[in-house]
C-alpha cells in the first residue's frame, strides 16, 4: 500500500478527541474535511484510500519531549532509525531527542546531524535537545545560541542524565536562552544527596538494604530553580517529576505566576518501588520508582494540570546493560510504545481524565513547551480542516500482553513486560503520510523515502 504524502486518506467513522464520529479526509499534508460519515468527497476519488476507523479515536500526532534515541555513540542499544519507528508505532509524530549521546550533542554540528539522521529516518519529526553545559560537565556553558540558529533550530536545553546543580550555570543558562524563546529542561537531582544512591528511600530501600535516593534530592533542585527562574524571567521546564514534594512544588510555583513547566513518566504513573524486591534491574530507573502516595499525588497533579505533560523518558539500553546485578545495571526503561496505553489505564480509564485531555498532555503541551507549535512542519494542532494532518488513531478498546522482543525498539528493557495494557495505536500519519496502518509500521518511508514530506 502506498505511503507517500500524496494519496488521500478517509479515515471512515474516526472520533476526533473520542466525540461524535465523522469522516476524517487527510490530503495534501493537511486536514483536509470533516465530514458526516460517509458524506466525505473525496471517498469517491480514484486513489482514495478509506481507513474504517469506526471505533477509533483519533488524536493529534502525540509529541514526545523526553526520548532518548542514542545516537550517535551507542547505537547497539537504540538508533535513530529504531527509535523513531518505535515512536510512529506508538503514535508520535514528533519527539524531542536529548543529548546525552557520544559525543555530546553541545555543538552545532551534533545537533544538526541528529536532525538530519531524524529526516532521512522519516518516522517523525525530530528535534534535538541541546545540552545545557559543555560535555554535560556542569562546568561551562555549551553552544546555546549556536545550536538555536542551527538547521536544527534547538530550543530546549538540558543536561538530563545529570542535573545542572551549580546554581551560578543554571542562572547563567536561563538567562541566555531568553534571547531566543528558548526553555531549560532540569534534571532534578541533588548529586550530594543521591551519591550512591539505588533507588527510592523509604521502607523499601531499608529491608533490601540498597541505597536510597531520597525525594528531598529532587525536591531541593526543583524549588531552587522555579525561584532562579522567577527571579531572572525565564521558562523552566522540570523533567520527569516524581513525587508528592514535587508536585507541591510546581503547584506553588505556578499559583505565584513563575513560567515553570513540568512532565510526569508513564512508568512513574503507575509502577512503585515494591517492585524493586525482586531485584530485577528493569525497574531501575531515574528518577526511581516512588511510593504509592506519590504515584497517586502524580496522577493528581497530571488531572488537575499542575503537571502539563506525559514524556516517555523512553531509555533503551543494550541487553549487556541491564542483564546483570541491580547494582552494576544502567537507570533507565523504554517506553514510546506503551505510553499512550498506560495514559489511557491511569487516567482515562479511571475517569480522571478525557481523550481531550490526553491530545493537551501528550501533543499540544509538548508541542508549545518545545516551540515546535506553529510552521509548516508545526506539530500538536487541532484536528481542523487546514491543519497539519499529524493524526495517530488508537483503538480504546483493545487489549495486549507487552512483548519486549516484538517491540519495534532495537531494546528490550520494557517494565510492562507480560502485563495487559489497554489500546492499540492502529494508525499514525505524519502530515498525511502514513507511518502506521492497521498496527504496524509502514516500511516504505524507512531509508529516506518520504524525507521532506
Amino acid at each position: 500500500m502506498s505511503s507517500a504524502a500524496t494519496t488521500t486518506y478517509v479515515l471512515r467513522g474516526a472520533r476526533p478527541l473520542g466525540g461524535d464520529p465523522v469522516d476524517l479526509v487527510l490530503a495534501d499534508g493537511v486536514v483536509a474535511e470533516l465530514a458526516p460519515v460517509g458524506a466525505a468527497r473525496a471517498a469517491d476519488d480514484d486513489g482514495t484510500v478509506v481507513v474504517d476507523a469506526t471505533g477509533l479515536v483519533a488524536l493529534p500526532g502525540l509529541v514526545d519531549l523526553h526520548t532518548h534515541l542514542r545516537e550517535p555513540g551507542r547505537e547497539d542499544a537504540e538508533t535513530i532509525a529504531s527509535g523513531t519507528r518505535a515512536a510512529a508505532a506508538g503514535g508520535f509524530t514528533a519527539v524531542h531527542a536529548m543529548a546525552n549521546t557520544t559525543p555530546v550533542a553541545d555543538t552545532a554540528g551534533v545537533v544538526e546531524q541528529v536532525w538530519r539522521l531524524g529526516r532521512d529516518a522519516g518516522w517523525v519529526d525530530v528535534h534535538p535537545v541541546g545540552a545545557v553545559s559543555v560535555g554535560l560537565a556542569g562546568e561551562q556553558l555549551a553552544e546555546l545560541g549556536a545550536m538555536a540558529d542551527s538547521a536544527a533550530r534547538v530550543r530546549v536545553f538540558s543536561d538530563d542524565g545529570k542535573c545542572v546543580d551549580d546554581p551560578i550555570l543554571m542562572r547563567r543558562a536561563l538567562e541566555y536562552v531568553k534571547a531566543f524563546d528558548g526553555v531549560v529542561a532540569q534534571h532534578a537531582q541533588e548529586p550530594r544527596l543521591t551519591e550512591g544512591a539505588q533507588m527510592n528511600e523509604g521502607v523499601v530501600s531499608a529491608e533490601l538494604g540498597l541505597a536510597g535516593w531520597p525525594a528531598v534530592a529532587e525536591e531541593a533542585i526543583i524549588a531552587r530553580d522555579v525561584l532562579l527562574a522567577e527571579h531572572v524571567g525565564s521558562r523552566l521546564h522540570v523533567c520527569h517529576l516524581s513525587t508528592a514534594g514535587s508536585v507541591e512544588i510546581v503547584r506553588w510555583a505556578k499559583g505565584r505566576g513563575i513560567d515553570v513547566t513540568a512532565e510526569v513518566t508513564p512508568h512513574h504513573l503507575v509502577l512503585t518501588d515494591d517492585l524493586a524486591r525482586g531485584y530485577d534491574p528493569t525497574f531501575k530507573v531515574n528518577p526511581p520508582l516512588r511510593t504509592a502516595a506519590d504515584v497517586e499525588a502524580v496522577r493528581e497533579g497530571l488531572a488537575d494540570g499542575t503537571i502539563d505533560i506525559v514524556a516517555t523518558d523512553h531509555a533503551p539500553h543494550a541487553r549487556e546493560d541491564k542483564d546483570c546485578e541491580w547494582a552494576a545495571a544502567a537507570f533507565g526503561m523504554t517506553g514510546l510504545e506503551t505510553a499512550l496505553s498506560v495514559v489511557q489505564q491511569t487516567m482515562v480509564d479511571t475517569g480522571r481524565m478525557t481523550w481531550a485531555d490526553v491530545a493537551r498532555v501528550l501533543s499540544s503541551a509538548p508541542a508549545r513547551i518545545g516551540r515546535i507549535d506553529t510552521g509548516e512542519r508545526a506539530q500538536g494542532r487541532p484536528l481542523e480542516v487546514g491543519e497539519p494532518a499529524n493524526v495517530t488513531l488508537v483503538d480504546p478498546a483493545a487489549r495486549r500482553v507487552v512483548d519486549g522482543a516484538g517491540q519495534a525498539t532495537a531494546s528490550t528493557n520494557t517494565p510492562f513486560q507480560g502485563r495487559e495494557l489497554p489500546g492499540a495505536v492502529v494508525a499514525t500519519f505524519l502530515r498525511g503520510r502514513a507511518t502506521v496502518l492497521d498496527g504496524a509500521p509502514v516500511e516504505a518511508v524507512a531509508a529516506g523515502r518520504g524525507v521532506g514530506a
